[in-house]
């Protein structure tokens, strides 16, 4: 996956890279939990050491931040079923 600048700066090419992803890891078998798994992670990294490009990812980074774990949780999966709903 190309993660240039553009693609962070514009909020429907960063859901369509992402859903691109996520069945990337369908297709290769991983389970649902699997993908949520690596998306909190994916989640902790990126709202730890990256500054949001847009408004949008802004929001998604400070209730990431704010949100306990079981609500990064929820927060990864409701992000996984919006860019699973673009395919």
């Amino acid at each position: 996956m190309d993660l240039n600048m553009d693609m962070m700066n514009d909020w429907n090419k960063w859901k369509k890279a992402l859903s691109k992803t996520v069945s990337m890891g369908e297709t290769v078998g991983m389970s649902e939990n699997t993908i949520k798994n690596m998306g909190v992670k994916i989640g902790e990294i990126l709202a730890s050491n990256i500054d949001p490009e847009n408004h949008e990812q802004r929001l998604l980074k400070d209730l990431f931040t704010v949100g306990s774990e079981k609500e990064r949780q929820a927060l990864t999966s409701m992000i996984i079923k919006m860019v699973q709903e673009d395919q």
